[in-house]
């Protein structure tokens, strides 16, 4: 289930003061290296300003999900900030539903409530953020 931002509601941002830092970062890796570079350019730039930040995380992890006690594999983070937020980067024209979904694996897979997807190829950059309702198992998409 999809749920829409309702403006007459008050919302609590998950993550806020580091949600906002991450944002941060990523607008001035954005503002300094533009929309041209490659994912692992763009990649790198980030995890210096992490450092620099010294903002924990975890980078290019996999995540596993079991099937009958068999590991299934393929699940790899770009990154797993103060292990509470996954970011996924891309390069591309435009975000799309398989991006989504793709984030959507990794929350379940690692049990985690908050995603971003962010698009250094757009000329503004528009992170996503994604919400998984662990309790409820539902999703919520916020720009």
């Amino acid at each position: 289930m999809i749920s829409e931002l309702n403006p007459n509601k008050m919302v609590k941002i998950l993550h806020k003061e580091l949600s906002y830092k991450l944002s941060g970062i990523l607008f001035n890796v954005h503002n300094k290296l533009g929309r041209f570079c490659k994912h692992n350019q763009y990649c790198g730039a980030f995890e210096k300003l992490l450092n620099e930040n010294r903002v924990k995380y975890k980078r290019e992890i996999e995540v596993p999900i079991y099937f009958n006690d068999t590991k299934l594999t393929g699940n790899i983070l770009d990154f797993l900030v103060e292990d509470l937020i996954i970011l996924d980067v891309k390069c591309k024209k435009s975000i799309t539903t398989k991006d989504y979904v793709q984030m959507k694996r990794y929350l379940r897979a690692t049990g985690k409530e908050l995603g971003i997807i962010v698009n250094f190829s757009e000329e503004k950059l528009k992170p996503k953020r994604i919400l998984q309702d662990v309790k409820n198992n539902s999703d919520i998409i916020r720009n």
